[in-house]
């Protein structure tokens, strides 16, 4: 391609795969922005950025920087939700240009006078932009520039810092390029920051052995609430299938009275826009969502696209299924797992333009039928790619503030496809993670690579599909630690409620799942109870919402300390005004005593100067002046959650 333009502009980050897919922000985030940008010659070159959201008409500028190396710097922060672009312009300066030439020789001690006329030229079309104080100035250089009997009045004007100021301001861009426009998708803040609990409805009775239903529920919102968790996920609440329905412990022949697992949906009575009866009514799911609103607390939906054996949509789609050549119809499979009770969607159906509508107006009716915000999608990986991001963006352009979930423990880049194609949060590897260098290294990956740009981790020490090998059998200060690292690591985080609040990890011998699972039975709780465990949860969810360092993943950076068994990283907001330094031992049996180094530079702290360090849960505060600092840890309360004072 032909370019007149002198200018080159490559290496442009944030970028996803070339632009294909959006950059992901939050309202009131920056997008720092970095490119190399160069000229030929030795000619001062300049950039800006041009951003502004789908709805605005008119682009704003922010100015870039250069660093090193053609290396240049910008900033630009996004105020509101949907979709935003950005570009970068570069060009040569000849008001720049011309004033450092001239200065040059002014001190050299050359005559200029036919440079000054030249620099006329150059401000007669800026007088028309200039402010009130700016305009005479730009006269009076004008004027001088052209007067030879004002020679001395133009040199000083010259090399005036104000004139500079003004030609950087209504810069003289000579043939300016622009690069590529770069997508960026702004969600509201929830997508960032968030607080998950976890619990099967149809357990939420106060009677051992019945039903629970969502009336159930209502009473124990306060209790949700009261722990500091801000998002309340169901598993699916539609009708379960009766054929081949489950039995207890995923036995493959229900026995009288069994509830099936509620990720077969769809029956006689209903699919996917159904509510089971024995949960209640949709006036009652109306009800429990908006008490749940009063406490602060939204309520997300499972979306999980498959099918009972008979499901209404077996006999109203059956294109919609893949049929065995001896007429069966072909069940779930995971090899060597099998899913009797569920049925696959096939999506390569000759209707399947017909079945991604449907699809998405399921979406559409929650959240316009109940006020469904959130949306956990089970097993979003083994779906097309095409699909998510064809729905979302359906989605998204009627409802900006829906959120969605990925639940996709799969490979790490179909993982990352799925966030590029508009998940809001994506589950990780985080239940996987052990050792300090396992920890560090995932998180480093996540919060220092181009993953920072679009795949935001949500961290879950466990889930009812995983009861992880550490947490089998495991004491309180496990869980202890798992929650915090959890909840400290990444600003997004849950946990299915009350397994792990009560510590439940009897297992299926050999397996990471759990055994009288919860998925094929229902399960009685004490709604009531309270334990250590639920009050050091309590506490920590209290200081992420106190603490805006807390509210995001990306600005963490880990700290020094010389023990294999102990983590110490710190963080801090966007404005750096709130900081908070966390040390937590990985032993749940033993004491541990070591030094952290603290982050003096980046904590901005003078020589000498000293900190308070406020322990957020146990309420103790200590001084710290120096740069490496004793801290001691036992398995009654294996870490530290500090608030760093300045002195």
């Amino acid at each position: 391609m032909l370019e007149k333009s002198r200018i080159v502009i490559e290496k442009i980050t944030p970028i996803i795969n070339c632009g294909d897919y959006a950059v992901k922000r939050v309202t009131g985030e920056v997008v720092n922005v970095n490119a190399d940008i160069l000229g030929d010659g030795h000619d001062i070159i300049q950039a800006s950025i041009f951003f502004k959201s789908k709805n605005q008409r008119r682009w704003n500028e922010s100015r870039m920087n250069p660093t090193v190396n053609d290396n240049w710097n910008g900033v630009f922060t996004v105020e509101t939700q949907g979709e935003y672009e950005y570009y970068i312009q570069g060009w040569e300066d000849h008001g720049l240009n011309w004033r450092h030439g001239i200065i040059k020789k002014i001190e050299d001690g050359q005559q200029v006078h036919s440079e000054l006329l030249e620099g006329a030229e150059l401000l007669k079309p800026i007088l028309k932009n200039c402010t009130r104080s700016e305009s005479e100035l730009v006269k009076r250089a004008i004027t001088s520039f052209s007067d030879r009997e004002k020679y001395e009045e133009a040199v000083s004007i010259c090399l005036d810092r104000e004139l500079e100021n003004i030609f950087i301001k209504y810069p003289v861009k000579a043939v300016p390029y622009k690069s590529q426009k770069i997508p960026v998708y702004v969600d509201r803040p929830k997508a960032r920051f968030s607080t998950w609990y976890e619990f099967f409805p149809r357990s939420s009775s106060s009677e051992e052995n019945k039903h629970g239903t969502f009336k159930d529920c209502e009473r124990i919102l306060p209790r949700i609430s009261e722990m500091g968790f801000d998002v309340l996920y169901f598993p699916p609440i539609h009708p379960i299938g009766e054929v081949n329905r489950k039995g207890k412990n995923n036995a493959t022949d229900a026995a009288q009275g069994d509830v099936g697992s509620p990720w077969g949906i769809g029956s006689k009575k209903g699919g996917h826009r159904d509510i089971h009866p024995e949960l209640g009514k949709l006036k009652d799911f109306k009800s429990l969502v908006n008490k749940a609103k009063d406490l602060g607390i939204e309520v997300a939906m499972d979306f999980a696209l498959q099918a009972a054996p008979d499901h209404p949509y077996v006999k109203q789609h059956p294109k919609w299924f893949k049929w065995r050549p001896d007429g069966s119809i072909q069940y779930a499979e995971n090899p060597p797992k099998k899913y009797q009770d569920i049925l696959p969607i096939y999506f390569e159906s000759e209707e399947w333009k017909k079945m991604w509508s449907e699809f998405r107006d399921i979406v559409l009716y929650w959240i316009e039928e109940v006020g469904i915000k959130i949306f956990r999608v089970d097993n979003p990986h083994t779906k097309p790619f095409y699909f998510w991001g064809w729905l979302i963006a359906e989605v998204k352009k009627k409802h900006p503030d829906i959120l969605f979930l990925s639940e996709a423990f799969t490979r790490p880049k179909i993982m990352e496809q799925l966030a590029k194609q508009g998940f809001t949060q994506s589950y990780t590897y985080f239940t996987w993670r052990n050792s300090k260098q396992e920890l560090t290294q995932y998180v480093n990956e996540l919060t220092k690579t181009d993953l920072k740009e679009y795949f935001r981790p949500n961290f879950w020490p466990n889930t009812p599909d995983i009861n992880p090998y550490h947490l089998q059998g495991a004491n309180e200060s496990m869980y202890m630690i798992r929650y915090f690292l959890a909840a400290t690591l990444s600003s997004n985080t849950g946990i299915y409620g009350p397994v792990f609040e009560f510590m439940i990890s009897d297992a299926v011998p050999g397996k990471e799942e759990y055994h009288d699972s919860e998925k094929y039975q229902l399960r009685y709780w004490d709604w009531n109870a309270e334990n250590k465990l639920m009050r050091v949860i309590t506490k920590i969810n209290q200081a992420r919402k106190d603490n805006t360092s807390l509210q995001q993943t990306n600005n963490i950076q880990f700290c020094e300390i010389h023990d294999e068994g102990i983590m110490a990283y710190y963080k801090y907001d966007q404005a750096r005004e709130n900081h908070t330094l966390m040390v937590v031992s990985l032993d749940p049996h033993y004491s541990k005593q070591a030094s952290v180094k603290v982050p003096r530079h980046e904590l901005g702290l003078d020589f000498g100067q000293s900190i308070t360090v406020e322990d957020l849960i146990t309420g103790n505060s200590y001084h710290w002046d120096q740069e490496w600092c004793f801290i001691e840890l036992h398995p009654g309360m294996p870490f530290h959650l500090f608030k760093i004072h300045k002195n």
